[in-house]
C-alpha cells in the first residue's frame, strides 16, 4: 500500500451448476493463489457458489442451504489474511430471494450487498427468481451475528482511508443510474462488480467500453469479474471477460475462453489526486450509507504495473503519428487566431539548426499557409555567434530556404564584444554572463526586426526547459507567442520526425533527419574542433528523465518518493538509481528556483494534460519553497522506495 498502490485480483474459476461443494473448494483454492500474489481485494463472478444458470433449481431449499454452509468453509479458510473477497450466491432474505455479494475478510463476513437492477429482457430472466435489493442497509442475521444487507455499504480500510470499495453486480453497470455513481460520489474510490455477462458477437467491446467509461467518469478503480468455464451453455456461453481498468484506462483484460486469473496495482493516490483537482467531482449522499471499516496490514505493494519511459509519446506507432498531427494542428491554430486577431503579415524567427527552431518555424510556415500569406513573409534570422558550428548553421540556412521563408544573417560576434567590453566582461571567463549575453543580443535583434516588418517574434522555447528554467530570462525565454510552450522535449523530436516523414519534400526530410541527429545544444561556448561543447544533457540531465519527473509531478501530484519508485521500474536496465536520484534532486531545485521565469510567460498553447502558464495550469507563486520536496529527496527516503 505505499505510495497508494494496491493490488487487487479477479477471478473466474471453473464450476460446476448447482454444486456449491465443488466451486466452494474451486474458490478457496483460487482464492488462496491470488493472497499468495498479494492480493488485496478479490473479486470472484456473480452467483459462483452456485452457478449463474441454475435457473429454477436457485428455488431450491437445498441449494440454498448448501450454499450458505460453503460460504461459512469460505469465511473460514479467508482466516489469517487482510484480503477484501467477494463471492457471488443466491441469500433469501424475508422470504425472498436475492442475487448478493458476500463480503468476506479474515474469518469473517463483514457485509450482504444485492443487486440492484434484475434484468428481465433478451436471455435474462432473473426477476423469475430474484427481487431488487433494498438500498438503505438492514440487519441480516447470520450465525447469530447481524452482518449489514444493502446495497448502500462501503468497506473503508483503516491503514489507508482513501481506500474505500463499492460494490455493484452485473446489470447495475448497464443502467443509466448505476449504484456505482451514488458509491463514487460517496467516497468509493474502488468499484467492483460481480457479472455473469454471456458472450454475443461484439459483446466484449461494449463490455470493455462500459467499464473504462464508468472507471473515467467516477475517477476510480473499477474490478469487474464475469463467470466463464462450467456454467450451463444450454442457450447461453460465458467468457470469463475480466477487465481492471482505473480511470478511463484498462490496466488488465483477459483473453475470454481462458479462465486466468488477472492482477492490476490500482493507484489509489492517483485518484485521490484526479478528485482533488477535478472541482466539479461533488462529494454527497455519504449520510445515506453505512460505512463498514476493514483492516489492512502496511506493507509493499510488489508492483507488477509498468510505466512507459516517455509518458507523452504514446507507444504505439499509429496513435503516436496522430497525437503528432494533433499537436501540429493545435500549435498551427493557436499562431493562426494570433495573426488573425493583431493583423500582423509577417513573422520574424531565430533559426539554430536546433529542434526547438526547426519545429517552430514549421509551425509558423503550416500557419501562414493557412492564413494565405506569403511564406517569404516568414524572416527566418540566424545569428551566428562564438559557439556556432558548421553543422547547425548550415542546417538553419538551408531549412529557411527549402521552406521558402526569407533568410536573414546578423553575426552578432561584434555586437557581443562591445557589449562585453561595456560591461567589464572578460572575453575568456566562459561564465552565465558570457553565455546570456549573446542569448539577449539574439533576443534584442529578433524584436528589433519584428518592428521594422510589422511582425511577430515566434518563441521558440518548449515545456521541458521552462520547467528546469533553461531560457535566459528576457533572452530566449522571451517572445510574442511561443508555440513550443506547451510541448516536451521528448515530444518535440517526434514532432519534427512525423513532418519529415510526411511532408513529402526529399530535401526538407534530409534537412530534418539531420537536425533529429543533431545534439541539442545552446551553443553559447565555443566548439572544439568545429564540434558542438557544450551539450545540455550533460549540463541539467537527460530530457526523458526530467519529462518523466514533470509528467507525474504536475500531473498526479506523485511525491518525490513516489516518482523516484516508479523512475526504478521504468528506467531499470538504462540508468543507474544513482544517477535517477542526482537527476531528481536537480529537477525539484531548478523547478521551485526558476518559477520567477514561468510567472511571466508569453502566450502559447496548450497542448497536452500537463502545461505551466501561469495563466492556466500552474498557478504557482515565483518564491514558493521547495524545501518540503528537496528534503525528502535528500533525506534518504528515496533510497529505501
Amino acid at each position: 500500500m505505499k505510495h497508494g498502490f494496491v493490488k487487487v485480483a479477479a477471478v473466474t474459476p471453473k464450476i460446476k451448476v448447482a454444486d456449491p461443494v465443488y466451486n466452494g473448494k474451486q474458490i478457496c483454492a483460487r482464492m488462496e493463489e491470488a493472497v499468495e500474489k498479494g492480493a488485496k481485494i478479490i473479486v470472484f463472478p456473480e452467483l459462483c457458489l452456485t452457478g449463474y444458470t441454475c435457473q429454477d433449481l436457485f428455488l431450491q431449499e437445498i441449494l440454498l442451504r448448501e450454499a450458505k454452509e460453503q460460504l461459512k468453509v469460505i469465511a473460514q479458510e479467508s482466516g489469517g489474511n487482510d484480503a477484501l473477497v467477494f463471492v457471488g450466491l443466491p441469500l433469501e432474505k424475508d422470504h425472498k430471494l436475492y442475487n448478493v455479494a458476500a463480503v468476506i475478510q479474515d474469518g469473517k463476513i463483514l457485509a450482504f450487498i444485492p443487486k440492484s437492477y434484475i434484468p428481465v429482457y433478451a436471455e435474462f430472466y432473473e426477476a423469475r427468481h430474484f427481487s431488487p435489493g433494498n438500498r438503505i442497509p438492514e440487519k441480516y442475521v447470520w450465525e447469530e451475528e447481524e452482518i449489514p444487507f444493502g446495497t448502500n455499504i462501503l468497506l473503508q480500510a483503516d491503514s489507508m482511508n482513501e481506500l474505500v470499495v463499492g460494490c455493484e453486480i452485473c446489470e447495475d453497470i448497464w443502467v443509466p443510474d448505476s449504484p456505482g455513481i451514488s458509491h463514487a460520489l460517496a467516497g468509493a474510490t474502488v468499484l467492483v462488480n460481480l457479472s455473469a455477462s454471456n458472450e454475443t458477437i461484439g459483446k466484449d467491446a461494449y463490455r470493455e467500453m462500459l467499464v473504462k467509461s464508468s472507471s473515467a467518469k467516477l475517477i476510480a478503480g473499477y474490478i469487474y469479474t464475469s463467470a466463464g468455464e462450467g456454467e450451463s451453455t444450454q442457450d447461453l456461453v460465458f467468457g470469463g471477460h475480466n477487465i481492471i481498468a482505473e480511470n478511463g484506462t484498462v490496466l488488465a483484460e483477459t483473453k475470454r475462453f481462458t479462465g486466468e486469473t488477472i492482477y492490476a496495482d490500482v493507484d489509489i493516490h492517483r485518484l485521490c489526486h484526479e478528485r482533488r483537482r477535478m472541482t466539479t467531482f461533488l462529494s454527497k449522499g455519504k449520510e445515506n450509507y453505512k460505512i463498514i471499516p476493514f483492516y489492512l496490514e502496511e506493507e509493499d505493494t510488489r508492483l507488477e504495473r509498468t510505466f512507459a519511459t516517455a509518458p507523452f509519446v504514446p507507444d504505439d506507432k499509429q496513435e503516436r503519428e496522430k497525437r503528432c498531427d494533433e499537436i501540429l494542428s493545435i500549435q498551427s491554430y493557436g499562431l493562426k487566431k494570433r495573426y488573425e486577431h493583431t493583423g500582423c503579415q509577417s513573422a520574424v524567427i531565430g533559426i539554430s539548426g536546433g529542434l526547438d527552431s526547426t519545429l517552430a518555424l514549421l509551425i509558423t510556415v503550416r500557419a501562414f499557409d493557412m492564413l494565405g500569406l506569403s511564406r517569404d513573409k516568414i524572416t527566418s534570422v540566424t545569428m551566428p555567434c562564438f559557439g556556432t558550428t558548421d553543422r547547425t548553421y548550415t542546417n538553419a540556412c538551408e531549412l529557411a530556404k527549402v521552406l521558402g521563408t526569407t533568410l536573414k544573417e546578423v553575426d552578432i560576434k561584434e555586437a557581443v564584444t562591445v557589449h562585453f567590453r561595456d560591461i567589464e566582461q572578460d572575453m575568456e571567463n566562459h561564465d552565465v554572463t558570457y553565455e546570456n549575453g549573446q542569448a539577449r543580443e539574439r533576443t534584442q535583434i529578433l524584436m528589433d526586426i519584428a518592428n521594422k516588418t510589422g511582425g511577430l517574434v515566434i518563441g521558440t522555447g518548449d515545456m521541458s526547459e521552462l520547467a528546469l528554467g533553461w531560457a535566459t530570462y528576457n533572452g530566449d525565454h522571451m517572445s510574442m507567442y511561443g508555440v513550443n510552450a506547451g510541448v516536451p522535449k521528448t515530444l518535440v523530436r517526434h514532432l519534427v520526425q512525423y513532418y519529415a516523414d510526411t511532408c513529402g519534400e526529399e530535401a526538407l526530410t534530409k534537412i530534418l533527419l539531420d537536425v533529429l541527429d543533431t545534439p541539442v545544444s545552446p551553443e553559447l561556448l565555443p566548439p572544439v574542433d568545429g564540434v558542438i561543447s557544450q551539450k545540455t544533457e550533460d549540463l541539467v540531465g537527460p530530457y526523458e528523465l526530467h519529462d518523466f519527473f514533470l509528467y507525474y509531478m504536475l500531473r498526479y501530484g506523485f511525491e518525490p518518493a513516489k516518482v523516484y519508485r516508479i523512475a526504478k521500474l521504468a528506467f531499470a536496465g538504462q540508468y543507474s538509481d544513482e544517477v535517477i536520484l542526482k537527476w531528481l534532486k536537480t529537477f525539484y531545485r531548478r523547478f521551485f528556483s526558476q518559477q520567477f521565469k514561468r510567472s511571466c510567460l508569453p502566450d502559447g498553447p496548450k497542448v497536452g494534460s500537463v502545461a505551466l502558464s501561469p495563466r492556466g495550469d500552474l498557478r504557482m507563486p515565483s518564491d514558493a519553497c521547495g524545501e518540503l520536496w528537496l528534503k525528502q529527496v535528500e533525506n534518504g527516503l528515496c533510497k529505501k522506495g
